[in-house]
């Protein structure tokens, strides 16, 4: 029988009340890093989503990449989100905590002691990040830093960070976690050759690019539970500077070998990040990827994302092709996204100037449609 993209469904440990995620969206608005009582509004604004993936939570002061992120490394950080967590579960909601470290996507004034982001290998991201600027307060980008190359023997204390910020995300409410594997960040550049040129067991072939993702999942769910730890991937997504010769073999042979530890969910993003679905120059076949995953045993619950429509949403699980379907700028704008969705009503537009940094405009001020 079909499923609607409205029917509850059961993911890992947890029963959702339907199949719409919200997906990561980073804000710029944790002064310090440290999320506030504006962050708990918005987030409780938005518990009708069958589950709410937050905004990346840097693992460590190294994982941080971008200015006033909330991290989940810090006992003030801790309280913060527990704010957070407290109004999101007072609206029947359910909510993950993203697990993030961007790797080379930094810069020197973000880092412990001003020192060089790290890398896979010494190779930069062209890419930019966000910083403020101590004079004014004022928020600019500007390119990311020179990284280097981590040791072999730093490997261990990164999948270590990665299981305790598990830990400090049930401590302080989250109901799992969410390992960000995607758009360029550090674990995405340890599975790309275009980024991990490395001649140890960590690079060359593909199941030594897999490793540290491989290893971080194994910690991650030792820590809280595989029904409540979930996986981010964009195969090709360009994001941040990030490619790879072969990705079909790559992220095949990845899901497969997590099929067994029993995860609860796969997050896809289809094709580039925010921007085209296909990429003609680098085609890759999402149902074979999850087939792959499947046969290999994979139970988890397979999350799309990347510019779905109401219509192709209610038709990919609908079909059978995807058991959620998530959404992320359609959130900023739109608190109540599932009962427009619902509705088939009009959405409101997002104000891009204000996605990043700022206080209360453009980021808990969107109307309902109630009002």
């Amino acid at each position: 029988m079909p499923h609607s993209l409205f029917d509850p469904v059961q993911m890992g440990d947890l029963p959702l009340c339907n199949r719409i995620a919200m997906a990561p969206l980073t804000r710029n608005r944790a002064s310090g890093n440290v999320p506030g009582a504006l962050a708990a509004t918005y987030y409780g604004q938005r518990a009708s989503a069958g589950l709410i993936i937050s905004e990346g939570a840097p693992i460590s002061q190294q994982g941080q990449g971008y200015a006033d992120v909330p991290g989940l490394y810090l006992p003030a950080q801790l309280a913060g989100w527990q704010g957070v967590t407290d109004a999101v579960h007072a609206q029947g909601g359910t909510i993950f905590a993203q697990l993030w470290h961007v790797g080379r996507v930094s810069h020197t004034s973000l880092q412990p002691a001003g020192a060089a982001p790290v890398a896979p290998s010494a190779l930069a991201a062209q890419a930019q990040t966000y910083l403020i600027d101590a004079a004014t307060g004022a928020g600019r980008f500007a390119p990311t830093s020179a990284p280097r190359a981590l040791q072999a023997q730093e490997l261990p204390g990164i999948v270590a960070d990665f299981a305790q910020a598990a830990r400090h995300a049930r401590q302080c409410g989250f109901d799992g976690v969410e390992i960000h594997g995607a758009n360029g960040y550090l674990l995405d550049q340890f599975l790309k050759d275009g980024s991990n040129q490395r001649d140890d067991a960590w690079g060359g072939s593909i199941d030594n690019r897999v490793r540290l993702v491989r290893e971080v999942v194994q910690a991650v769910t030792a820590a809280i539970g595989a029904g409540r730890v979930g996986l981010r991937i964009s195969p090709v997504s360009p994001a941040n500077g990030i490619h790879d010769s072969a990705p079909q073999p790559l992220f095949e042979h990845l899901l497969r070998s997590l099929a067994p530890l029993g995860l609860a969910y796969i997050h896809v993003i289809e094709g580039a990040t925010g921007g085209p679905r296909t990429l003609p120059e680098q085609p890759f076949d999402y149902a074979a990827l999850k087939a792959a995953y499947r046969s290999a045993g994979g139970q988890g619950l397979w999350m799309v994302n990347n510019g779905y429509t109401r219509e192709m949403a209610l038709a990919a699980v609908a079909s059978g092709y995807a058991d959620m379907v998530a959404w992320g700028k359609d959130f900023i704008a739109n608190p109540d996204l599932v009962e427009r969705l619902r509705r088939d009503a009009p959405l409101n537009p997002g104000r891009r100037e204000s996605f990043y940094g700022g206080g209360a405009e453009g980021y808990t001020d969107y109307p309902r449609l109630d009002a």
